[in-house]
């Protein structure tokens, strides 16, 4: 496929995490990287820095952080498999991730959805009722 599994090859940060297909675009990888969101061996880089085999990266998606070691270079963004062979999470981060998600979980068990919401007559009234006040 498009994959340089030479270690001499140099891939920008951006690129490499695009590739990898944790971010849709390279442009909101970049805004990732610069928000600090992306840490490169522990450090906030610039987008243009080097991936390198065996590098670890922390990333933010969302909730979820995870840290990953790179396992692969690519320039190409490819399929859902050849992109999760660019990379490997570690153990601690999947605990985290699952740790985390449960207790998310569980709080909205705790607190379900507001059913404060106006149905369409109530809407109705009020819309009505704004009318008649600014007149």
């Amino acid at each position: 496929m498009g994959q340089d599994a030479k270690s001499d090859s140099k891939i920008r940060l951006d690129k490499w995490l695009w590739a990898a297909r944790f971010y849709k675009t390279r442009s909101i990888a970049k805004d990732m990287i610069e928000g600090g969101k992306v840490h490169y061996e522990g450090h906030r880089v610039k987008a243009s820095k080097e991936v390198t085999l065996g590098a670890q990266i922390r990333l933010r998606q969302g909730f979820d952080e995870k840290t990953v070691v790179v396992m692969g270079l690519s320039d190409r963004r490819g399929n859902a498999v050849a992109a999760a062979a660019l990379y490997e999470e570690t153990a601690a981060s999947i605990e985290l991730r699952q740790r985390a998600a449960a207790q998310r979980k569980a709080m909205s068990a705790a607190h379900p959805g507001s059913d404060n919401r106006p149905n369409k007559k109530q809407r109705r009234q009020i819309i009505q009722f704004r009318h008649q006040q600014s007149e």
